[in-house]
């Protein structure tokens, strides 16, 4: 096996994607989509166990996130004009067909926008902890998931947020996401000039104020129902989404859906659990 660090350009930007076999055509691919405050380094704890099982894994930085390029407006992180064109540039460019489509927190988000509009593309669908975008707007007038979204309205803040999240050592960043599998990490990688901005235009360009109180009419940003087989996996330790918005996804899903809950375990569950995750994948995609 050897890895490749592709450089793609699509979409105005220059995309950072870890291969692990860019030669190997006859494994199935995973594609592997991360969410904030991550790249695609934060798969790495579960990329052993899905190479030991015979799948070639394809893992992106997302834009603005890794070493991928930053976009400069707000507006230019909307999922529908930004990533999602972002990801099928880089799938026409390493060219491995239908593959199986994981996303984890934002890129949950994404994975199921990728799932319903272009099924073409993709065998299967797992997300991680984020449910559809549709079962979240719904979920968030439930107080308590009001209550874990609260930093969601925090990010709207410009200039602000950054500030707060830098100051004294990074003090509320680490408060705020304290179970994360790599804080030193993320945050070395946030510290990079235009980086910490760059990751929270993901919520201010998808997850604004205007957006959550008017959410879209369905059809209003494109098909929304998903008709490929669906894996839901939510964790009972996630302190910023519930379980109402995954398991209200299955609604939205016209092909087969599975639900999997996970006790005990946090937000990261791919970095925390990889090992439990993984026999679930298999039987999901088997």
């Amino acid at each position: 096996m050897t890895p490749s660090q592709h450089v793609i350009h699509a979409n105005g930007l220059d995309h950072h994607v870890w291969d692990s076999q860019p030669l190997e055509v006859s494994r199935p691919a995973v594609l592997l989509l991360h969410g904030f405050p991550d790249d695609h380094t934060v798969w790495d704890p579960l990329t052993p166990h899905l190479l030991d099982a015979g799948y070639r894994v394809i893992a992106p930085d997302l834009r603005g996130f890794g070493e991928t390029g930053i976009a400069d407006a707000v507006s230019q992180y909307e999922m529908r004009t930004g990533a999602i064109p972002d990801v099928l540039g880089v799938l026409d460019a390493l060219d491995p067909g239908p593959v199986h489509l994981v996303g984890h927190d934002f890129g949950a988000s994404l994975a199921w926008l990728l799932a319903a509009q272009h099924p073409d593309r993709f065998r299967t669908l797992a997300a991680l902890s984020v449910g559809h975008p549709r079962a979240f707007l719904e979920a968030r007038k439930d107080p308590v998931q009001m209550r874990m979204s609260f930093y969601i309205l925090q990010h709207q803040f410009r200039g602000l947020c950054e500030w707060a999240y830098k100051r004294n050592d990074w003090a509320w960043f680490r408060a705020h996401w304290d179970r994360h599998c790599d804080m030193d990490g993320a945050i070395a990688r946030l510290s990079r000039p235009g980086r910490l901005t760059a990751g929270l235009n993901w919520y201010r360009a998808n997850a604004g104020l205007d957006r959550m109180l008017n959410p879209p009419t369905p059809g209003a940003l494109g098909e929304e129902r998903v008709s490929i087989p669906t894996l839901g996996v939510w964790s009972d330790g996630d302190k910023y989404l519930g379980e109402r918005q995954m398991r209200a996804s299955g609604d939205l899903v016209d092909a087969a859906w599975r639900y999997e809950r996970f006790d005990g375990v946090g937000h990261w569950l791919q970095a925390e659990v990889p090992e439990r995750l993984m026999p679930v994948l298999l039987e999901h995609w088997r």
